[in-house]
C-alpha cells in the first residue's frame, strides 16, 4: 500500500469525524495544528482513498491538498552561527520548509568558516547523515564555496542540495562529484525575506527539494520498508504515553525511512523494540532502534523488505 503526504486545512466542526475518516482508511496523521479555529493536518494515506478525501472534506469547507514534504525531516546546514558570519537565509529556508510541511533543523558547523580552516567533525556529520536530505546554504563567492564545500560534505552520505549567490551553473561546476540539487542566486543579504523576488527564491528551493524526495521515494518503493513510519508513531502515541509529556515540537519526527523519537534512550529504547506491531512481528524485528546523536534522543531506522523478508 503506497501512502501518499497530503495536508488537510479545515475548521473545528466535525473534525472528529475527518480524523475517524482518515485512520479508518488505512491514513496516519504525522502532525496536527491548531491555529484559532483552524486546523492543519499533515497526512500520510493511501493514494486510492486522496479523491475519497477531498468529496468528504467538501461539505465541511474543507481542503486537501498535495504536500510532498510531510513525513520528511532536513537538516539546513550552515557553516557558522556566530555574529560574524551572519546574516543568511538559512532560518528563512528553515521556516519555509517548516510551512510546507517537513520538520527541519538547523546545524551550524563549529568550524565552518574560512576557505583554509573550515571542516567538518564527526558528530556534525553523523547528525546531517540522520535526516532524510541535507540544503547546504552557502554564502555569496564563488570561489569560497568551490574550497570550502569539499570539505563540508566530506563523509556526509544523504542527498544534498547546494544553496549560494553564484547561478546554478555555476554551483553545478565547483562540485565534484555533483550533489542532488543547486539553486543559484540565495546567498547572504541584509534582511529577511519579504519580497516577492525573495520568495521566488524560496519557493525555487522548495521545488528542488520536492523534486529530490520524489527521486528518493520512487527509490524506495523498488525495496519498500518493512512497516510504515507513521505507523510506528501511532504504536509509540498509544503504547508509550510519556511521549505526550514531551515538550519539544515535534516529539516524533517521521522521516522517510525511519523516525526520531525524543524520548531518552536508555529509559525508552528497550520498550519500543518490545511493540508488537502485528501477530508476532516486533519492532526490533523490522526496524534499528539506535542511540542519536541529537543529545539523548532515539533514532529508528526501518530495514527495507530485501533485508526481513516481512512487510506489516
Amino acid at each position: 500500500m503506497i501512502l501518499v503526504p497530503v495536508t488537510y486545512k479545515g475548521g473545528v466542526y466535525r473534525l472528529d469525524e475527518i480524523v475517524d475518516y482518515i485512520e479508518d482508511l488505512g491514513g496516519y496523521i504525522v502532525q496536527r495544528h491548531n491555529i484559532a479555529n483552524e486546523v492543519i493536518l499533515q497526512v500520510l494515506m493511501p493514494q486510492d482513498d486522496i479523491e475519497g478525501l477531498k468529496e468528504f472534506s467538501r461539505p465541511l469547507a474543507g481542503e486537501v491538498m498535495s504536500s510532498p514534504l510531510v513525513g520528511t525531516e532536513i537538516a539546513v546546514v550552515i557553516p557558522s552561527l556566530e555574529i560574524h558570519h551572519l546574516p543568511h537565509s538559512a532560518c528563512d529556508v528553515a521556516e519555509y520548509l517548516r510551512s510546507n510541511g517537513s520538520k527541519s533543523n538547523i546545524l551550524g558547523m563549529a568550524r565552518g568558516f574560512g576557505k583554509r580552516i573550515s571542516q567538518i567533525n564527526d558528530e556534525e556529520r553523523d547528525l546531517i547523515n540522520e535526516h532524510d536530505m541535507a540544503i547546504y546554504v552557502l554564502g555569496n563567492f564563488a570561489s569560497c564555496i568551490e574550497k570550502k564545500f569539499p570539505k563540508l560534505r566530506r563523509g556526509v552520505t544523504v542527498p544534498i542540495i547546494l544553496t549560494g549567490a553564484p547561478d546554478k551553473e555555476t554551483l553545478e561546476k565547483q562540485t565534484d562529484p555533483p550533489v542532488a540539487g543547486y539553486v543559484g542566486g540565495l546567498g547572504r543579504f541584509m534582511h529577511r525575506t519579504q519580497t516577492e523576488a525573495d520568495i521566488h527564491r524560496l519557493d525555487v528551493v522548495i521545488a528542488e527539494v520536492e523534486r529530490v524526495i520524489e527521486q528518493r521515494r520512487a527509490e524506495l518503493s523498488h525495496d519498500p520498508l518493512s512497516v510504515s513510519p507513521a505507523r510506528i508513531q501511532d504504536m509509540i502515541k498509544q503504547e508509550i504515553p510519556e511521549i505526550e509529556e514531551v515538550y519539544s515540537p515535534s516529539p516524533i519526527a517521521v522521516q522517510l525511512t525511519g523516525l526520531r523519537v525524543k524520548l531518552a534512550y536508555a529509559d525508552y529504547a528497550q520498550r519500543i523494540r518490545d511493540l508488537v506491531i502485528e501477530d508476532d512481528v516486533k519492532v526490533g524485528d523490522v526496524a534499528d532502534v539506535l542511540p542519536s546523536r541529537m543529545r539523548n534522543y532515539i533514532l529508528i531506522r526501518i530495514r527495507p523488505l530485501s533485508e526481513t523478508n516481512i512487510v506489516v
